[in-house]
């Protein structure tokens, strides 16, 4: 079997065996559910792998493959290149470990959220398990706009899981929100076809500069509702009435990277850009980046500390990205990383913070002291994770941020105002560096709180997960950095 033939099998599986096992989990008895999700999730995590394994065996070809067509119009189609290989895997390998930790967290043993699992927390998490794929792997805008669309139905659901007033306002706020957005993807695909007769994303490089820079100002809409960039950013932190678990797949590793790779896939395919873009690209990424950080600063609940957290890291995605349109390739390559990178660990952070809730019964910072001597896992944890976020080296995320401040610079040489706005990425990445540094010395040493000495065991599928992303966040650095060439 040729390459061309085996990569689109193995996409495919990777994509049907979730959504398959959310229709069989939505029939069968809810004992059932939980199992045939993990199990789905597993044969999806290996089929990305075998795909990312037999692409670099090849020796990292693009391979663009046509799925489906209405006549002579390209309607459904697969990519595959060092970005989709790489981000695919981390997608539905991250949500595999996200239901593994669900099994102790969704129970009556947790001490905030006592809560048997409902069958529809798994049909709607295994169907977002399998859009992800569908999504990083499509190379028309139709397709994206198809799994674009699944993943936001599936949030509504998740979100509002508890049935709450608040955390049905909630679902509905991210439905709507989400929904605006996905105009852009509708607009766009239009304009593209309409001129172009065909939905291949590559098909913007053929158009002329003005239509070129409308398409890609309607994919960045699209992609400021997913990823809760400003003006779109106000759903992500009321989705923290979700399941942590919920928090920290959607809102961590998976929907809120949808936005920024639709719009670097957008990029990559469209040849050169016009400047335009790349402006209104930065400039929003620059002024969310600071909008994001003032608004942590004065969180004590760690779920909506990190929700603030996570908007302010999508923008240095958006900046470096950006950063691409003026000659910044390192700047894109960085994007992309951080997009890996950011993942792992702020699903890590989110986990931590749900095994809070879980064992302690709160998550409120200011009542948790000493929780490396009464949690040792979770509090190494803990420490990983925020100096990730921080960009502390060796984590991660230190070599993506490096990059893509290193592309700004080389950016910023020939842009004095580019340079301004890299100086204050620059500042704000050494004032994350300092608040997390405040947390983690508030929380980690010293004798434990008298929450934290009264809390329950940490469960064994817990610290299991946060073993696993702790060391995930050691090396996916180097792992995109050298994938990505």
């Amino acid at each position: 079997m040729t390459l061309a033939e085996s990569l689109p099998l193995l996409g495919a599986v990777a994509i049907v065996a979730p959504l398959v096992a959310s229709v069989i989990s939505a029939i069968l008895a809810r004992p059932f559910a939980r199992w045939i999700t993990v199990a789905s999730a597993a044969v999806s995590t290996a089929a990305t792998i075998i795909i990312a394994a037999q692409y670099a065996a090849a020796g990292f070809p693009e391979l663009s493959v046509p799925v489906a067509q209405v006549g002579d119009m390209l309607v459904l189609g697969f990519v595959f290149d060092r970005m989709s290989t790489l981000l695919a895997p981390a997608f539905v390998g991250i949500g595999l470990l996200v239901v593994i930790y669900s099994f102790p967290y969704m129970s009556a043993a947790n001490r905030e959220h006592a809560d048997a699992p409902r069958r529809r927390f798994y049909v709607y998490l295994s169907a977002f398990i399998g859009a992800m794929p569908g999504l990083v792997y499509s190379s028309t805008l139709v397709g994206q706009l198809v799994f674009f669309e699944i993943t936001g139905a599936c949030s509504w659901g998740l979100i509002s899981y508890y049935m709450t007033p608040t955390a049905q306002k909630a679902g509905m706020k991210a439905l709507i929100i989400t929904h605006i957005g996905a105009l852009g993807l509708y607009i766009g695909a239009a304009v593209l076809a309409g001129l172009t007769g065909t939905f291949e994303i590559t098909a913007i490089a053929e158009l002329d500069p003005a239509m070129k820079a409308l398409v890609l100002l309607l994919v960045l809409f699209a992609a400021w509702a997913k990823s809760a960039q400003l003006p779109m950013y106000m759903w992500l932190p009321s989705a923290m009435e979700a399941p942590t678990p919920v928090s920290a797949y959607l809102h961590g590793a998976s929907m809120v990277k949808v936005g920024v790779c639709v719009f670097a896939r957008a990029l990559v395919s469209a040849g050169e850009v016009p400047e335009i873009v790349g402006w209104v690209a930065i400039i929003d990424a620059v002024a969310t980046m600071l909008f994001g950080f003032l608004m942590y600063l004065p969180q004590k609940d760690m779920k909506r500390l990190l929700a603030f957290s996570t908007i302010a890291q999508l923008s240095y995605v958006f900046f470096g990205l950006g950063l691409s349109v003026f000659g910044g390739g390192l700047a894109f390559d960085g994007a992309v990383s951080h997009i890996f990178n950011h993942a792992f660990a702020k699903t890590l952070f989110f986990l931590v913070a749900g095994s809070l809730s879980f064992t302690l019964g709160t998550r409120m910072l200011p009542r948790i002291q000493g929780l490396l001597k009464r949690y040792p896992v979770s509090g190494l944890a803990f420490g990983v994770a925020a100096l990730a976020i921080a960009g502390v080296p060796p984590m991660s995320t230190f070599f993506s941020k490096f990059q893509i401040i290193s592309g700004g610079f080389s950016v910023g040489a020939a842009h004095p105002a580019i340079m301004v706005l890299v100086l204050i990425m620059v500042a704000e990445t050494v004032a994350t560096f300092a608040w997390f540094l405040k947390w983690m010395g508030a929380c980690l040493p010293g004798e434990p709180s008298a929450d934290v000495e009264a809390g329950a065991p940490l469960p064994r599928a817990m610290a299991f997960v946060f073993i696993v992303l702790m060391i995930m966040v050691i090396v996916s650095g180097p792992l995109s950095a050298s994938w990505l060439g």
